[in-house]
């Protein structure tokens, strides 16, 4: 699968534009925080606190941003919304994003699709090639297989992939937060923990032009603030190096 449809591979990028990320991150926890301001009892607001930690977001930075989201100081008002499409060759993509302007978003991912060869979908149009998995990503260096297999099967993780310098563990979507918690009790801290589109069926590019053009797309789209993740189905890296 490309690196861009993979958790390590978002890892990889984010870790090298980490500043343009911090308003991605903010917008995540007040969306989350909406539902209560304790992460002990709000999941979703300790998965968006604990990436932002991964990034090494300023813990003032953290704070606001859930004041902000639970209605403790006036903030921004946000929407989430999923965006399906095509690119180059006919390789799936998903687009998530949170906005405060419907309008302003809907036509800047219709134009990125656009200029690079592609086109936006009705929605489900490529959902159904792709599975949501819980995603945990821990530094090889931190465990090997066995532990984290001895550590996690029991709380629900389901496989165990080798990417690069990490360990992709994968879970039920709603078992991810009790395998992360067994992995922490068992002394193994995870870089990150989310819940991902994984895809069932994969398309390759037709030429190299084609990869390129996907590769362009989907940095575009990670470059827009109102992004939050982007998906695909393509079968090659598209590592820009």
């Amino acid at each position: 699968m490309g690196r861009h449809g993979t958790i390590a591979g978002r890892k990889a990028a984010q870790d090298s534009k980490r500043a343009a990320i911090f308003t991605k991150y903010a917008r995540a926890i007040m969306v989350a925080a909406k539902a209560g301001p304790d992460p002990a009892y709000n999941a979703s607001l300790r998965t968006a606190i604990d990436k932002a930690k991964s990034i090494s977001m300023p813990k003032d930075k953290i704070e606001q941003a859930v004041k902000k989201g639970s209605g403790q100081i006036e903030g921004e008002s946000y929407e989430e919304a999923r965006f399906e499409g095509y690119g180059p060759s006919g390789v799936a993509v998903i687009v998530d994003v949170l906005t405060d302007n419907m309008n302003r978003t809907t036509a800047a991912v219709k134009h990125t699709f656009d200029r690079f060869g592609g086109n936006m979908g009705a929605p489900g149009c490529v959902s159904y090639m792709f599975e949501r998995k819980g995603v945990i990503l821990v530094e090889k260096g931190k465990a090997d297989e066995d532990s984290l297999m001895e550590a996690g099967l029991d709380a629900g993780l389901e496989d165990i992939l080798d990417v690069d310098e990490f360990w992709e563990v994968r879970t039920a979507p709603d078992d991810v937060t009790a395998v992360a918690d067994a992995l922490i009790a068992a002394g193994i801290e995870p870089e990150e923990t989310d819940v991902d589109f994984i895809p069932n069926m994969e398309t390759e590019p037709k030429d190299d032009h084609a990869t390129k053009s996907l590769a362009k797309m989907i940095d575009a789209f990670e470059e827009n603030d109102d992004v939050q993740k982007v998906y695909n189905n393509c079968a090659v890296d598209l590592s820009l190096d």
